[in-house]
């Protein structure tokens, strides 16, 4: 679950890295020139999209139950918005000289991060019960209790007033022996 979440932040920042845009433009005195724009230009929400997958890994690893269904749910639908940013935009057949190869790669990639994500989202949901929270070996479980001696369980009902041989077990019964 952990590492399809940061495949998917790796993939979605590398497609951030590449050209996402390209065109000629008529520059007037400079001429026709070549205009490129990045990822993180063009589409701007792959970033935040690749450091929330980061935090999801922190927030999968130190949530269980609930909690890391609710988020589970988040980075799922966040995949979608991955994907949705990846897939909008595509088209084919660049003009010569322009990086068409790399445009569809950049796509691409935002797309597998996308997906990637929504897994690792859903993997979340569905493991959160299952799923070890970081730090649980060190919490004591509530409902188990450690085995004792018989013999001091004895002598600690009978400091709590408890009588340990009456079979009602109710404390503070008012049955005391006399000493005389």
């Amino acid at each position: 679950m952990l590492l399809p979440l940061l495949l998917g932040a790796l993939a979605l920042w590398g497609s951030s890295r590449l050209v996402w845009f390209a065109e000629f433009r008529d520059e007037g005195v400079r001429g026709v020139v070549r205009y490129t724009e990045n990822g993180a230009q063009h589409a701007t929400a792959l970033i935040p999209l690749a450091l929330l997958a980061l935090a999801g890994v922190a927030g999968v690893l130190a949530t269980g139950g609930w909690l890391r269904r609710v988020l589970g749910g988040l980075l799922a639908l966040a995949g979608v918005a991955g994907i949705w940013t990846g897939a909008t935009g595509v088209r084919f057949g660049f003009a010569a000289g322009l990086p068409g190869g790399q445009i569809l790669l950049a796509h691409g990639l935002a797309v597998l991060g996308g997906l990637l994500l929504a897994l690792g989202g859903l993997a979340a949901v569905k493991w959160a019960g299952t799923a070890k929270r970081l730090g649980a070996k060190y919490s004591a479980p509530g409902a188990q209790r450690a085995r004792r001696d018989p013999d001091t369980e004895l002598w600690e009902a009978l400091s709590g007033g408890t009588d340990p041989t009456d079979p009602a077990g109710q404390p503070g019964t008012g049955r005391r022996s006399s000493g005389g």
